[in-house]
C-alpha cells in the first residue's frame, strides 16, 4: 500500500472533493483520481461515491480514512523521531489567523518560527475565525487564532487573551476617546463586516440582550477598506485597536472605549480534537502561547 496514496485519499476525503483537494496538494486532477482509484484496485473495495457536487466516503472508505490518519501520524512522528536524533524538528506545520491579526504577528511569528525550527516549514493561512474552525477539522489547518469561538467537540481551544473593542471614528468627530455605552452603540453608523464575522456577531448578540439592533450603513469584509471608509466620513467602526495600529495612518482615528459593559473579543488558539499533535506543532503551539499575547499588548 503506497502512502502518497494513502495521504492523497485523505485529502480527498477530508475535502470532499478531488477538486479541492487537487488545489491543496498542487497536482494535477486526473492524476490524483487515478492514483485514489488504484487504490481502490489494489484493495478490492470502492472508497468514494462520486457524484456532481463532490464525494462521500463509503463503508470501506471510512474505515480506511480512520486507520489511514494514525498511519499517516505515526509515520509524521517517525520522522521527527529521526530529526530528533539529530537535534532538529522537522515536519510541516499550517497556522490559520485572520487578516487584520496576520499584519500583525505574522512576521515575528515566522522569525521565532525559523530560529526555533530551521528543518521545519511553516504555512500560515488567512481567513475568518468560521471558516478557519472548519479547516481545522478537515486537515487543512494544524493550529488556527481564532476569535469568539463557539465550543465545538471537534475543536480544542487555549485562550490567549481578551481584547477590548472599540468604537473608532475620525480623531476629528465630537467625542472622540470619550466612552460610549453599549446602548448607544445601536445609534451609531456602522462600517462592519458580513455575518459570520466574529466581531459583527458579537455587535448583534449584545446588543440583542438589550432589545436593540445595530445601525449597518455598510458590510465590508476588510479590515483596511473598514478603516479608510472610516477616514472618509462613511461611518464608524467596531475593532480592537490593535486592528487600528495596522492602518497605514493610526493618528486618523480615535478609540472610543465601549462600556455599561465592555465590550471584549476572546482571541484563542485551537485545534483539531481528532488528531494527535506533532511535536513540532506542539512546539508551534508553544511558541504562539508565549509571543501572539506579548506582541498583541506591546504598544
Amino acid at each position: 500500500m503506497d502512502l502518497k496514496q494513502l495521504a492523497y485519499f485523505v485529502r480527498v476525503a477530508e475535502l470532499g472533493s478531488f477538486t479541492r483537494a487537487s488545489i491543496a496538494l498542487d497536482i494535477a486532477q486526473p492524476a490524483l483520481s487515478r492514483q485514489v482509484r488504484l487504490l481502490e484496485v489494489e484493495l478490492h473495495q470502492n472508497l468514494l461515491v462520486r457524484n456532481g457536487r463532490g464525494v462521500t466516503l463509503t463503508e470501506a472508505g471510512s474505515v480506511l480514512l480512520e486507520h489511514s490518519r494514525g498511519v499517516l501520524h505515526q509515520i509524521e512522528r517517525l520522522r521527527e523521531e529521526l530529526s530528533r536524533v539529530r537535534g532538529a524538528l522537522s515536519g510541516r506545520v499550517a497556522v490559520g489567523m485572520p487578516p487584520s491579526l496576520s499584519k500583525r504577528v505574522a512576521v515575528p511569528v515566522t522569525r521565532a518560527f525559523r530560529s526555533r525550527m530551521p528543518d521545519a516549514a511553516l504555512s500560515i493561512i488567512e481567513g475568518l475565525s468560521v471558516t478557519m474552525q472548519e479547516s481545522l477539522v478537515s486537515g487543512r489547518l494544524d493550529i488556527a487564532l481564532v476569535y469568539n469561538a463557539t465550543p465545538s467537540p471537534d475543536i480544542d481551544l487555549v485562550p490567549l487573551l481578551d481584547e477590548a473593542l472599540f468604537l473608532i471614528q475620525r480623531s476629528d468627530d465630537p467625542a472622540a476617546g470619550e466612552p460610549i455605552a453599549l446602548k448607544d452603540l445601536a445609534r451609531q453608523p456602522l462600517v462592519i463586516p458580513s455575518r459570520p464575522n466574529s466581531i459583527r456577531m458579537l455587535v448583534e448578540t449584545e446588543l440583542g440582550k438589550l432589545g436593540l439592533h445595530p445601525e449597518i450603513t455598510l458590510e465590508i469584509d476588510g479590515v483596511p477598506t473598514i478603516l479608510d471608509l472610516v477616514a472618509d466620513g462613511a461611518g464608524r467602526a467596531v475593532l480592537t485597536r490593535n486592528a487600528v495600529l495596522t492602518a497605514a495612518n493610526p493618528s486618523l482615528f480615535a478609540t472610543r472605549p465601549i462600556v455599561s459593559p465592555q465590550l471584549q473579543s476572546r482571541l484563542s488558539l485551537a485545534l483539531s480534537s481528532r488528531r494527535p499533535s506533532t511535536g513540532t506543532q506542539r512546539a508551534m503551539l508553544n511558541l504562539l502561547e508565549e509571543l501572539v499575547p506579548q506582541l498583541l499588548t506591546t504598544r
